[in-house]
This record gives C-alpha cells, sequence and structure tokens, in this order.
C-alpha cells in the first residue's frame, strides 16, 4: 500500500542561477523527489512526522551549462539525503 506524502517547501534558497530558471528548477526538484521517494522509500523524518523548519542540504558541484531541470534533481537529492540524515 503506498503511503500519501506531503512536502511543503516554503523557500529554496539557490546561488548563483539566474530568476528566470527558477520554474524548470523547481519542476526538476519535483520530479526528483517524487522519484527518490518512489524508488527509495519515504525518508525517516518525514516518516516520524517531524516539522522541518530548516534544512541544509549542503552543496555540490555541477558541470557547467546543465539544464535548469537537471539542476533540480540534484536539488532533490541533497534535499532526500538530508531528510535521511540523523541528527
Amino acid at each position: 500500500m503506498k503511503q500519501a506524502v506531503q512536502i511543503h517547501i516554503e523557500e529554496l534558497v539557490l546561488h548563483g542561477f539566474p530568476p528566470s530558471d527558477k520554474y524548470r528548477i523547481a519542476a526538476g526538484l519535483e520530479q526528483g523527489l517524487v522519484r527518490l521517494i518512489e524508488r527509495e522509500g519515504v525518508p525517516g523524518r518525514i516518516l516520524n512526522s517531524e516539522d522541518i523548519y530548516r534544512l541544509d542540504a549542503g552543496e555540490f558541484r555541477l558541470e557547467p551549462y546543465r539544464k535548469p531541470e537537471t539542476i533540480g534533481e540534484r536539488v532533490a537529492g541533497a534535499i532526500y539525503g538530508g531528510l535521511n540524515y540523523d541528527r
């Protein structure tokens, strides 16, 4: 039985990207999180019904000229990893 999960990201701060890419990055982020949750399962911090008011997903490097959707997918991976991290 599939579990319903709702993730609300009020603010996402990304430095070094053109503002015109924000919707395409957001679409890649959403698709990436859905794919990770379907494949890997619901992260532990969500399963514990924990409200997370701030999550530092760290840093990562991208090769130049990546599509905004690909950037969003990489951000999704960083967020997912942060949601599985035990404090």
